[in-house]
């Protein structure tokens, strides 16, 4: 199948925000009963994966997605988390489960799972993919083995997306398979991102065709456009910067909104300079996260529209603005629980979306690990190293 060079970037766009923020009121209505479920509410996932199309945004043009640009996608990210966290969050996740095996299977197995995108007819993945199973060369593909965990989504899954290694040559592969050939086990229990159903799963001896797999390295597409020469590692960047971006704005909002109320009250403290000045300071971090990480991918955009490969340099700079903005948007959040005062310990907006940062903030393409190879390479210290998922190899 033909693979375009250029960058596309998508006119539905404009159109897939209308159709985010129209499901606003929804989103919050259902908040609370889907942190009791452990999972979106049925109604939420159909209007979000179906009638707003938010994983058909992260799909292959080829296969009848909507291929969004990668700002395009941080911004859809943005403004799904921006009403709900844990919403934004599986989103997130089946975004990039999805729309990366679309584009790295080859064209039998992509038509499997994708046979009408456009019609609503497709796959939708969820799992992980730090820690491989084992996966024993048979006949025509693989026998796997595996423990994984953190499956943001699997509620909504079709299919599996799980990191293996293959005995004998160490090669690292992905694999596609139906849920039905794994253990699903039942233990998500978390105060933050509660619904979003980042449960664990494991199989022993499932065949997987070797069709069904791919390079988990590859930057090289079997469908779609530029976008995916990112490779699966740097394309997770895009939904986790965009998810920090939306959780950062509507807490700030939302200590706007109790500013509101309690000014004017008695000893209120929102009333002070120091509120006043704090407030400021936040505003002025999130805002330059959010430009300087729109800065990074505006120029990986136009080394992709040129038809080239991301450098070690913006493969450096996607990381490190991923956990600036990450770090810096929990700075805002210790702001807004400073100042919201009870507002941040009863039930409501303010409370879930700190207890679903303080969770979302400890995935891994945000750890001080990550941080610290950014500053080997940014500093001199392994100028010829590269990396190879979240680690810089010498």
């Amino acid at each position: 199948m033909a693979v375009s060079i250029g960058l596309h970037v998508s006119p539905e766009f404009p159109a897939m925000l209308e159709r985010i923020d129209a499901l606003s009121g929804a989103l919050e209505a259902d908040a609370d009963a889907a942190e009791e479920l452990g999972r979106l509410t049925e109604d939420i996932a159909r209007a979000l994966l179906g009638g707003a199309g938010v994983v058909r945004a992260a799909l292959p043009r080829s296969l009848g997605g909507y291929e969004f640009s990668p700002r395009q996608l941080i911004e859809t990210v943005e403004r799904v988390s921006y009403h709900d966290s844990a919403a934004g969050w599986t989103t997130m996740a089946l975004q990039l489960m999805t729309g990366t095996t679309a584009a790295y299977l080859d064209a039998v197995a992509a038509a499997d799972l994708f046979p009408d995108v456009a019609g609503g007819d497709h796959a939708l993945l969820a799992g992980h993919g730090t820690r491989p199973g084992r996966a024993v060369p048979v006949e025509g593909g693989y026998l796997v083995s595996g423990s994984w965990q953190f499956a943001s989504g699997m509620a909504h899954a079709t299919h599996i997306h799980s990191a293996i290694q293959v005995e004998g040559t160490g090669e690292l592969r992905v694999l596609a398979m139906p849920k039905s050939q794994v253990a699903l086990v039942d233990n998500w229990d978390v105060l933050g991102l509660r619904a979003t159903h980042s449960i664990d799963y494991h199989c022993a001896g499932e065949f997987v065709p070797a069709t069904y797999t791919y390079l988990a390295t590859t930057t090289n597409p079997a469908n779609g456009g530029a976008i995916y020469r990112l490779g699966l590692v740097n394309m997770s960047a895009i939904g986790h910067t965009g998810w920090a971006l939306g959780v950062g704005r509507r807490l700030l909002d939302e200590l706007k909104l109790v500013a509101a109320a309690k000014s004017g009250t008695r000893n209120a403290a929102v009333d002070t300079t120091q509120f006043h000045a704090e407030y400021a300071t936040a505003e002025a971090k999130l805002r330059s996260a959010r430009a300087w990480a729109m800065e990074v991918w505006r120029g990986i955009e136009r080394t992709l529209d040129a038809g080239e490969l991301t450098s070690t340099e913006q493969d450096t700079l996607l990381r490190l603005a991923l956990n600036h903005t990450t770090w810096t948007v929990q700075d805002v959040g210790q702001t807004v629980h400073h100042w919201a005062g009870t507002a941040a310990i009863r039930r409501g907006p303010i409370d879930r979306f700190l207890r679903d940062l303080g969770t979302g903030t400890q995935h891994i393409t945000s750890s001080p690990m990550v941080l610290q190879n950014c500053g080997k390479w940014l500093s001199g210290a392994q100028p010829q190293a590269h990396w190879e998922f979240l680690d810089l190899t010498p």
